[in-house]
Formats: structure tokens, sequence, C-alpha cells
């Protein structure tokens, strides 16, 4: 029996490892792995995996933890703020998508409406995790059809909490269901009402004082015990596990422990939320899903349509134009996580038909399918359809090219950083051209008269309308480094010689940005760090000459273009004799023309080999086995009367050679 059980484990572990794996690489959700080894090994196929009680128990934990991060995510505040789209078109388009699905079911043959009920809100769900994710790697989170979608997606993930309570209630005699359900919506109610009132100030110290003991076990263990503890007190007064959780979470939320809380279940969350998966699989019989093929895809037609007709149609009515309102429907036109933790539930009471079940798992799961494509191209099919958006498209990308705008710099990203970068350049009297995907950002700065554009920067044509073959240098200043490293990669295409200079986290992204040829990197952290350091510094007594030669080192050496700058004849006292810069074009003639760097030993000179730029290409720091060769261009770091005389050396050979 036992080894029976060890050898269930092992090759679910197995099946999950390679289909997971496999899933990473072509891109595709995890979830869809997690079902796919449920339908291989369940009792339906393989039948390696047995279909038991205390299995669907154990992974339900996977929702229990799902419904807790929820919680943990829960802003009262930011909710308040997004009031209108969550609460006004995310409620509509729930109410309006189920009750388009009831009066299908109703159409069907032996159905009644509480399972069209149930149905509808099964379907109404969405895929917050894959969209959401989906959106964060195109830089459309903070467009107008990315901040619809997440809007709606907030108040799905929300009304899971009453379905949560409807689908047990539903499953009850008719005659009785009015008063069980004002029972069960009473009891929500009052156990909400009573662990906010009593948790909310008892957790907080209760935490701190967990927090106090510096242990991680006991810290870990305590979120265990507040989790699982309400969720035993909801399912104790005939609620669900989830309901306790997701108020576990909303309680933690408003603690400062929220994100070490966070970081330390998401393991269990992930584990038991792929066997969760793994379950809803096997529930999946594929010869019954293909003798009701027909069935399924017409099924999958009507979620496509319905849900994005719905949120068409809601986008419209909000006075959203038309293309916009298109690229919402299509990226909320599929299943999602939550619809499969409602038809779990549903088929724990009985309260699905198998016969209805199949096809409706069956099609969510093409769906889901369908869904990274269908966001994915978003864009592309709604310029598609849509003319008049193509055409305002067209005409933001000729606005931008008629700004008339040369020798000047573009700002990708116009939040704090990029609108304190815009201050610093326009006091300098340095045009710029900023580039940013929040529109209400956008309009407010260009009613102010600022030379910003909606556009994202990492497409090529958008780049191009900004002026990238005129512009003098490129700043990106987004805090996601994989936003920043698909713009860089883009820009650096069209103009390889183009100076960029990128914001980072931490040191830690210095390498992939130099990679994809980024030219100076600005680490908040390292920056904050100096600032601390130098203040430290003021507050002990040094003096501020000191502090400020210490900053200045310090940046010589982290900073390869604070290390110097080109200068004129003309610059004003001290200046004459700092360290800078100097080009040295090498001609036919030149002495250092096939010859290595290490042979020339520049350094008994008392300069630095800065970079070397050839066929327009600057490549710094370069080897000392770098071989020179006519047409390169030598730059060099160093003070005014050795940078002369290394220039002598380098072209003529004159007596100042170090190799006599």
């Amino acid at each position: 029996m036992q080894d029976n059980a060890l050898l269930t484990v092992v090759v679910l572990l197995a099946c999950s490892v390679l289909l997971v794996g496999i899933a990473r690489k072509l891109r595709v959700p995890p979830i869809i792995a997690y079902l796919g080894v449920g339908m291989l090994l369940g009792p339906h196929a393989m039948a390696l995996v047995p279909d038991e009680a205390h299995t669907r128990y154990l992974a339900g934990f996977g929702v229990v933890f799902l419904m807790f991060s929820i919680g943990l995510e829960f802003s009262l505040p930011q909710f308040l703020r997004m009031r209108r789209l969550v609460f006004g078109m995310g409620s509509a388009q729930v109410i309006l998508t189920a009750g388009a699905f009831l009066l299908i079911a109703l159409q069907i043959r032996g159905l009644d409406w509480q399972i069209g009920v149930i149905l509808g809100g099964i379907l109404a769900m969405s895929s917050t995790a894959m969209v959401v994710r989906a959106l964060a790697e195109r830089m459309e989170v903070q467009s107008r059809h990315g901040r619809i979608a997440i809007s709606i997606l907030l108040f799905q993930d929300l009304a899971v909490v009453p379905l949560l309570i409807l689908i047990p209630a539903l499953g009850r005699s008719g005659a009785h269901l009015t008063h069980d359900l004002s029972i069960a919506g009473a009891k929500a109610a009052a156990i909400l009402l009573l662990l906010l009132v009593i948790g909310r100030p008892a957790v907080s110290p209760w935490f701190q004082w967990v927090a106090a003991r510096k242990s991680n076990e006991l810290f870990m263990l305590n979120v265990l015990l507040v989790t699982l503890g309400l969720a035993w007190i909801t399912e104790r007064a005939g609620l669900s596990l989830a309901l306790g959780a997701f108020i576990a979470g909303m309680l933690i939320s408003e603690t400062p422990f929220r994100y070490q809380v966070e970081a330390d279940i998401i393991s269990f969350r992930d584990i038991l939320l792929g066997l969760f998966f793994i379950t809803i699989g096997m529930l999946v019989d594929v010869p019954v899903l293909l003798a009701n093929l027909p069935w399924v895809l017409l099924l999958l037609f009507a979620i496509l349509v319905v849900k994005g007709g719905v949120a068409w149609l809601l986008c419209r009515l909000a006075g959203y134009e038309a293309g916009v309102a298109t690229r919402t429907a299509i990226v909320l036109a599929q299943a999602g996580e939550f619809g499969f933790v409602l038809i779990a539930l549903a088929t724990q009471k009985n309260l699905i038909p198998p016969e209805i079940l199949q096809p409706v798992l069956g099609a969510m799961l093409l769906s889901m399918l369908l869904a990274p494509v269908l966001v994915q191209y978003n864009g592309k099919i709604a310029r598609f359809w849509v003319r008049s958006y193509r055409n305002s498209r067209e005409q933001g990308l000729d606005s931008m090219r008629g700004s008339g705008l040369r020798e000047h710099v573009i700002v990708c990203g116009y939040g704090r950083v990029g609108q304190s970068i815009g201050r610093v350049l326009e006091d300098e009297g340095v045009p710029f051209l900023a580039l940013d995907l929040d529109p209400s950002r956008v309009r407010q700065a260009q009613a102010a008269g600022e030379s910003i554009f909606y556009g994202d920067a990492s497409r090529r044509d958008v780049l191009q309308a900004a002026g990238l073959a005129q512009a003098r240098a490129l700043v990106i200043t987004y805090r996601n480094v994989k936003e920043t490293l698909r713009v860089l990669a883009v820009a650096k295409e069209e103009r390889s010689d183009l100076p960029t200079v990128v914001r980072a986290h931490d040191d830690s992204q210095i390498a992939a940005l130099e990679a994809t040829g980024a030219d100076e990197i600005v680490p908040e952290v390292t920056e904050g760090a100096l600032m601390l350091a130098t203040q430290t510094l003021l507050q002990i007594g040094f003096p501020l000459s000191l502090a400020i030669r210490r900053v200045r080192r310090f940046r010589q050496e982290r900073y390869r273009f604070f290390r110097g700058n080109f200068w004129s004849s003309s610059e004003p006292g001290e200046d004459l004799y700092s360290p800078r810069l100097r080009s040295i074009p090498l001609g036919d003639t030149a002495f250092a023309l096939g010859r290595r760097l290490s042979e020339l030993r520049l350094e008994s000179l008392s300069v630095q080999v800065d970079a070397v730029r050839r066929h327009g290409i600057r490549g710094r720091e370069p080897s000392p086995e770098t071989l020179l060769r006519p047409g390169d261009v030598l730059v060099l770091f160093g003070r005014p009367e050795d940078l002369a005389r290394a220039e002598r050396f380098v072209l003529g050979g004159s007596q100042t050679d170090p190799n006599p």
C-alpha cells in the first residue's frame, strides 16, 4: 500500500516536472501543464493516480492559499481610487456575462436555473494570472485597455467570495433555497464583521510579537496558524475554507509583514495549487470530449463571443473608442483559474451533470490555450478589425513625426524619474521628447505644454516616429528590467551609436543591460547608498569638501561616463587640469596601426584606454589584445598634458615612445 502511494507521488512529480518544464519553454501557462498531468494520469486515461477524496481535500488547500494571496493583494484605498472601473464595469461584466450564460443554459433541455447560475458564475471568470503577466510582458498594464482589463479582473477575484457561498446553497432543496441563501449570507457577513473587528487590532501586535522572536520557523508556523485557523472557523460555520483564507489575507495585508508573508507562502501555494489543477485535469474524460467535440467547439465559440462581446459593449458605453474596446474584449475572452475553483466545488456537491461537465471543461481548457496568443496579438487584431483605431494610431505617430525635434533626447517613461530628467534637460535648454503608456499622465502633461506622446517605446515604428535617427541620446527610466531590455534591444538595432542611459534597481541587473548595449547604467540602490554615506560623513563632522571628493572618486571608479568628458579649449578655471576624454582618429600613417593595445603600454604615459570605436560601434574597456586598424578611433582618459603626449606617441611614435 505504502509502495503504491510512494510510486504515485514519484510519477506525479516526474510528469509535473517534465510538462511544466515544457510549458515554460513554450511560454504556456503552467496551469495547462498541471491540467495535462491530471488528464494523462487520471482515471479516464492511464489511471495511475486514484481519484480519492483525501487527494481532492489536500488539493483544496491550493485554493486556500490562492485566496489567501488574493486577500493579501486587497487594498481598500486602491479599490476606492479605481471604484468606477472595478465596481462599475467589473460588476456589470460579471453580472451580464453570468446572465448571458444563464439564458443559454436555460435553452438546453433538462437543465434547471440553478445549474445555469452555476455555469454563468464559472464562465464569467477570466484568468487574472495569465492576463496580468502577458500585459506586463508587453508593457500594456498602464494602457487604457490594460487598466480596464485589470480592474474587471480585480472585481472577478472578489466575486469568487460570494460565489463560494452561493454554489453550496444552490445544492439544497428548492423549497428552502431562499432561506438557505439568506442564512449563508448572514453567516458570511457576521463572520466577516466579527473577524475584522476583532482581528484588525489584534493581528499586527501578534505578528510583531512573533517577529520579535527572530525565528523564521516560528514566523512561518504563525502564518499557517492564522491562515488555516480562520479557514477552519469559516468551514465550521458552514461556509468555505477559501473564505476564511481570504479574510486572513485581508487582515495581514494591512500589517508591515505583508511582503514577508507573501514570500513565505508562495512555495506552499504554487505546489498545492498545482496539485489542485491536477485533480481538475483528472475530471476530464478525453474520449467523451472527442465524442462531444462539436459541442466543445460551440461552447468555446460562445465563451469567446459572449465574454468578449460583453466587455466590448461595456467599454463602448463607458465612452472608450472602438479600438480600446476591442483590445479589452480580446484580453478578457477566456476562462480562468477561478472558474476551475468553482467547477471543483460544484462537482463536489454533485451540481453539474457529467454530460454538461465534460464539454464545459473542454471549452475552458481550449480557451486558456488560445489566451496567450490572443493577448500577445491583441493590438494587431484590433488594428485589423477597427479601421478607425488603426487610423488614430497612425495619427499619433504622425504628430510625433511632426514635432520637428532634432538633436533631442528621447525619454522612455515619464513617471517621477522621467519628469525630473525632463526638468533638468529643459533648464539646460536641451530639447527632449517623452514616451509613456499612462493615458491620464500623457493628457495632463500635454495640457501643460510638455513634449510627451502616448506610445510603446519597445515598438520600432514608435521610436522611429520619435526621431531616433536624429536623437542625441536615449534615456530609459522603467523600473522593470525586462521592459528596459526590450526597448534597448530595438533602439540599438536601429542606432548602435546612440548613447543610452538606463535606470536599474541594483548591480545585479548591470550585466544583462550591458550585454544588450546600455552605455551607462544608474542603479538606484548604489546611488541611494552613496547619498546615505555622504550625509553620514557630514553628520559626524567631516568637512563638505572631503565628502564631495569621496563622492567624486567613487563615481569615477563606478561610472565610466563620470570618469571624464570631452572638453573644449575654453573650459573655465581648474577644469583646465581635470582628467578628461580625448578621441584620436587613427589615419593611414598612425604609428599605432597594426599594434595591439598591450604593445603600446599607454598606462606608462598616465592615460587609460576608455574605448575603441570601429565602424561606428563604440567598444568600451577593450581587451589588451585588441589589434588597431585604419579608421579606428582611440578614446583615451587622462590629464590634458598626458593626453597630448599620448596622442603624439600614438600618431607619430615620437621620443615619448614607452618602448624605445
